[in-house]
């Protein structure tokens, strides 16, 4: 694995550790953080944007990008702002042309995990449903049937709880918050994304016994939306052998559901686990409460 790729912005003063998961002559692939657009955004130009921070470090000589004798980036797709995981690069116009002809073939792969408040009725489900823009809620997709653009997704089903479920999400077209609305016109909200009717997912909602520590705001154990693209297969641009590119799952999801398992199984309501001689409420509580943070 190469180095990660370190960029921050002076005007908001945040800082970025960019994981490469994958980089050769041609291609680099990152794990994008939630909550980065990908691209400028028209409606906040000053926010910052991945491919202009990364345009940035080029052009003044970054030493991530000197030590790769990088003069060329380009995205041949992107993820929402809010979502994290695989970001594939084209260090050169030839191998962008080829991925980009790719991603609008629909001859990717992209799996994404999700994890939703309700439960669907199927095992796997397939959602067709023309997606536009919301004409009054700007930055916010809607199902338009009459003027909108195809898209489908495919769902399975990965593992239920009492209230919540984890689903395998494959876009088969590209959308913005594509899987978001698809979810949501089947009552099904990820959880952390209140643009589309999702609430933080809280410990005190799971365990039952919950105690509050006093002067102190419970932290979400979901706060973001619950949306990460795990895996992305393409075929190489230079050598059209496949390339299966993956990024870990982020901790807070890890978090979730350990806590959702424990306190939430499918089929049944949250019971009250017993501590053990050596283990108090107090005690378990902490315990819960430093695994949170």
């Amino acid at each position: 694995m190469t180095a990660a790729i370190k960029i921050s912005s002076r005007a908001t003063r945040e800082f970025w550790e960019l994981e490469v998961l994958f980089e050769d002559a041609d291609l680099l692939a990152l794990d994008k953080p939630a909550g980065l657009p990908t691209s400028p955004d028209p409606e906040e130009p000053d926010r910052p944007s991945l491919m202009r921070l990364l345009h940035d470090g080029i052009v003044g000589g970054a030493p991530w990008a000197a030590s790769r004798q990088l003069s060329y980036l380009a995205n041949p797709h992107r993820l929402d702002a809010e979502i994290g995981g695989v970001l594939l690069l084209a260090k050169n116009k030839a191998a962008l042309v080829q991925l980009a002809n790719q991603f609008g073939s629909e001859r990717t792969a992209r799996i994404y995990i999700a994890l939703v408040q309700g439960s669907p009725a199927e095992a796997t489900f397939r959602v067709e449903a023309k997606l536009g823009p919301h004409p009054a809620r700007p930055g916010t997709m809607r199902v338009d049937p009459r003027e909108g653009k195809r898209a489908a997704t495919e769902f399975t089903v990965l593992e239920r709880f009492a209230g919540h479920t984890l689903l395998k999400c494959q876009p088969l077209t590209e959308r913005p918050h594509q899987i978001r609305v698809h979810l949501r016109s089947r009552g099904l909200a990820i959880a952390g994304d209140e643009r589309y009717g999702g609430r933080p997912l809280l410990l005190s909602r799971l365990k039952p016994g919950y105690r509050f520590k006093q002067d102190r705001d419970e932290l979400p154990l979901i706060g973001e939306v619950a949306l990460y693209a795990e895996e992305l297969v393409i075929a190489h641009p230079v050598t059209a052998e496949p390339l299966t590119l993956r990024a870990a799952w982020p901790k807070y999801l890890n978090v979730a559901l350990k806590f959702l398992r424990r306190y939430a199984p499918a089929r049944s309501l949250p019971t009250p686990e017993q501590p053990t001689a050596d283990e108090s409420p107090a005690t378990r509580d902490d315990q819960d409460r430093r695994a949170e943070d």
